[in-house]
């Protein structure tokens, strides 16, 4: 057989090499997806936390100006 003429057998051979090449491809693409994505959920995860927190201080803060209030208002 000539060095220009390939067989069944190469041209399965190049074909599914191409594949495995295009998956390993996909393959990275969706592990550095999957990376950044968890990434920029700690980060939303954090931020919820720290939100939430800045809502407790406030509904305190907002529980104890109620609470003078009432008193102001039952003193006088």
């Amino acid at each position: 057989m000539s060095d220009t003429a390939k067989s069944p057998l190469d041209t399965e051979l190049s074909r599914l090499t191409g594949r495995i090449e295009e998956l390993l491809a996909a393959m990275e693409q969706l592990r550095e997806e999957n990376r950044a994505l968890r990434q920029r959920h700690e980060s939303l995860a954090s931020e919820r936390a720290t939100l939430l927190q800045k809502n407790e201080q406030v509904r305190t803060r907002v529980e104890a100006m109620i609470g003078r209030l009432k008193t102001l208002e039952h003193g006088t």
